[in-house]
């Protein structure tokens, strides 16, 4: 993707534009990774890289990414992650890749810049993955701790937990 445009009735256009990439970490395809442990490296086109400084100072960021690998919904509810256990929702309730806009975000910990490269921990996009943003986390503004969860997330949780147990043998 170098660039995408939309239009909505010929009133307004969005052009996005890529800072960067993915370029090692999770390879495409990849599930039931774990991806939330594993280290990834993400290149900022050099145009940009003097806007990294001072981001060494913030323990977590913000990664906005495009699902370039995404089509668009199919259906307005979903099992997460496909699993039937689990009551259907609205994919709007969800981190279902499908999406209208297929935009993501994730909060990363922030392991070592160098130059134009971030080094980070839990990000969920696959190697070659355009980057469109990067954000600090801030801890005063983006922490809720009252924040609640639905009860079939915590479910599927534990069974996360129950199947990485049953891997560790």
């Amino acid at each position: 993707m170098n660039e995408q445009t939309t239009s909505e009735g010929g009133r307004s256009r969005l052009t996005l534009h890529p800072i960067g990439r993915v370029i090692a970490g999770r390879p495409r395809g990849a599930k039931g990774d774990r991806w939330e442990e594993q280290e990834a490296e993400i290149e900022i086109a050099p145009a940009w890289a003097a806007a990294l400084d001072g981001i060494e100072g913030f323990s977590h960021i913000w990664v906005l990414w495009w699902l370039d690998s995404a089509g668009p919904p199919t259906a307005l509810h979903v099992h997460p992650e496909r699993r039937r256990e689990l009551p259907a929702v609205g994919f709007f309730a969800t981190r279902s890749p499908q999406r209208p806009n297929p935009i993501a975000l994730t909060a990363v910990r922030l392991l070592e810049r160098r130059g134009n490269r971030l080094r980070v921990q839990g990000l969920d996009a696959y190697e070659g993955t355009p980057i469109l943003d990067i954000k600090p986390y801030l801890r005063r503004g983006d922490c809720i701790p009252e924040a609640v969860t639905a009860p079939w997330l915590e479910r599927l949780w534990r069974i996360h937990d129950e199947e990485r147990r049953k891997e560790q043998g």
